[in-house]
Formats: structure tokens, C-alpha cells, sequence
């Protein structure tokens, strides 16, 4: 038996609550994992709240993200006392995910515990840290420089927004974060952010173009939001998006793309290659000073895990939460 959060549904009423399960109910894998630990992420909190119906089926054990050492493999390319992490590939919406103590997954899924990070250190970063490197990459790609002018990160006290910020500054961007909370102009400066804008310039319909700010943008919040600075990229700049915490409408024109050839990169992070996935962990590896994660995360138990989902999609939380499964 072990521990896990588990949502059931009965008569279309939605039900969540920390049980224990028997390991005979534990989904089809090559893989066995001792969890560590997992992080609660945006997702998870539509999931344990029911606020979006990304559950697919029932019962599931939510959780997008998990850290653990493997038990047992029947896959080629693990073993046992492997230190595995895994992001996102629909676990915990259609696969039963990492907020419980024992998973069984899909060799394929799991990448390797880079050195630099601890389970802990890599649970952090999660799904939401490793976003924010796709989205570095892809900008990178895309042929933002720092010569070219400041890069804008919306929603920068969230999980892909704060680990944006330091990316960035590590990169040798100059890095203006977007936020609505005033007072944490001092923790993103301190993760690298040189400037901090109120997230209520950009979060209401503006002009299909408008003055030209930004080289690059790193956006987790749709809607308005990424609209208003598509308009304001520049010439030949990138926007990244990969988030809709605002909404998933995306009221704008296309003047800023064949006007200014702004180009808008959309960044998957769940069904991502596996080698993106090893370059996205790479640069965090080289780029991400762990003792940063120590001021983005912060550490929870499995039981606070219910609760805490509700102040996540509330906008409460700052960084990321960081889920002990052992504790």
C-alpha cells in the first residue's frame, strides 16, 4: 500500500482525497518509480479542483511532474536505482501521474536526473521551469539576441515566468518582468529582472500595433496579454507562448507579423520530443543557479497538496510548490 491523492467521479460529482492504494491498481508501465517528490503546476490544479475538465478518465492520480529513483524496468534504457524525472505526456489527466509515493510509467517518458539538481532542485523547475527553457530555446532559435533589446516575461512570478527571468539574465538578456503584484518587484530582481511593469498595461485590449518595446516574450498568459505584446515586439522580433492563464482567446490582428515580421512561436512542453527535452534540461543544468530554486519554491506535503491547488489557480502562490510525497 502507499499513499496518493486520487480524484474519482460518481454521478458527475467530482471527488478528491488522499488514500491509500493498493500497488495491484497501479497502471501498465515498464517502470516502477519510489517517488520523491512532485510539484503542483497549473494543470494539476484544474485537475484536483475541477474548475476544467483535463481529467480524462477516473479514478486518476493527478500530478504532471514526479522525481524518484526507478524500482524495477523492463525498458532497455532503465534500472533499477536509476534517478529519473518526468514532465507532462498526459500523465495525470489520462495516466495515473506524481502526486503518490509509487508510480508505474512508459520507459519512453522518463529522462535522466541531470547532476546538477537533487529530485528536490528538479521538482522546482518541474514542468513549469522546464517550459520556460523550451521557450528560451525557442526565442534563441529564433534569432534573439541580446544585442537586439529587452525581452519581456508575463506572468514573471509564476512558475515558467520566474524561471524565465533567470534563464534570460543568465543568457545576457535585459529582462523586464510582467506582473500584478506590486510587491514582489524585489524577488524578480532578484532572480535577474531589471525592470518590473504592472501586468494591467498589457492585460486590457489595446491597438493592433502599438509602440515597439520588446525584442522578445516569454508568455504563460494568453488573451489580452500575449496580444498586446505581440504589438508591441519588434521588428523581426519572437514571442514564445506557452501558457493561457489569462484565457486561451487570442484577440489581435495580424499587423504585427506581416507588418514587422513578428514571429509567434507556439511552445508544447507535454508531447515534446525527447530530445528537446535533454537540450530544455541542459540549459538549466548550465544555466539555472540552484540556489535560486531555494527563493522560487517553496516545499509542501503530500496532504497540503488538496488545499494548495485552490490558492494556485487563485493567483496565491508565488514560484513554485514543491510536493514532499513522503511527507
Amino acid at each position: 500500500m502507499f499513499s496518493a491523492i486520487v480524484i474519482d467521479k460518481t454521478d458527475d460529482k467530482q471527488g478528491v482525497a488522499l488514500t491509500q492504494v493498493d500497488e495491484s491498481q497501479l497502471p501498465e508501465g515498464e517502470v516502477t518509480i519510489d517517488v520523491e517528490y512532485s510539484t503542483l503546476n497549473f494543470k494539476d490544479g484544474l485537475a484536483i479542483t475541477g474548475k476544467s475538465p483535463v481529467v480524462r478518465k477516473f479514478p486518476m492520480v493527478p500530478g504532471i511532474d514526479l522525481a524518484g529513483t526507478v524500482r524495477e524496468s523492463s525498458h532497455a534504457d532503465w534500472k533499477a536505482g536509476d534517478k529519473v524525472v518526468l514532465n507532462g505526456w498526459g500523465v495525470g489527466e489520462g495516466h495515473w501521474g506524481g502526486l503518490s509515493q509509487v508510480a508505474r510509467l512508459k520507459g519512453d517518458w522518463l529522462v535522466p536526473l541531470v547532476s546538477a539538481f537533487t529530485g528536490k532542485q528538479a521538482m522546482a523547475i518541474g514542468t513549469a521551469g522546464y517550459t520556460a527553457a523550451l521557450c528560451v530555446d525557442a526565442l534563441i532559435k529564433a534569432g534573439v539576441t541580446p544585442d537586439k533589446g529587452e525581452v519581456l516575461v508575463t506572468g514573471a512570478t509564476g512558475g515558467v515566468g520566474s524561471v524565465a527571468v533567470a534563464l534570460l539574465k543568465k543568457a545576457g538578456f535585459t529582462v523586464a518582468g510582467s506582473t500584478g503584484k506590486a510587491s514582489e518587484a524585489d524577488y524578480l530582481k532578484q532572480l535577474g529582472a531589471d525592470s518590473v511593469i504592472d501586468r494591467a498595461e498589457l492585460s486590457a485590449q489595446g491597438k493592433p500595433l502599438q509602440k515597439e518595446r520588446w525584442a522578445g516574450v516569454v508568455d504563460s498568459v494568453g488573451s489580452y496579454t500575449l496580444a498586446n505584446a505581440c504589438a508591441q515586439t519588434r521588428y523581426g522580433g519572437a514571442v514564445a507562448a506557452c501558457g493561457l492563464a489569462q484565457g486561451m482567446d487570442f484577440p489581435a490582428s495580424v499587423a504585427p507579423f506581416i507588418l514587422r515580421g513578428v514571429s509567434l512561436l507556439g511552445v508544447d512542453s507535454v508531447m515534446a520530443p525527447k530530445a528537446r527535452r535533454l537540450a530544455a534540461w541542459e540549459r538549466l543544468a548550465r544555466d539555472l543557479d540552484p540556489s535560486l530554486l531555494d527563493v522560487i519554491a517553496t516545499e509542501i506535503s503530500l496532504g497540503d497538496a488538496i488545499g494548495a491547488a485552490s490558492d494556485l489557480l487563485d493567483g496565491k502562490v508565488r514560484g513554485r510548490i514543491v510536493v514532499n510525497v513522503n511527507s
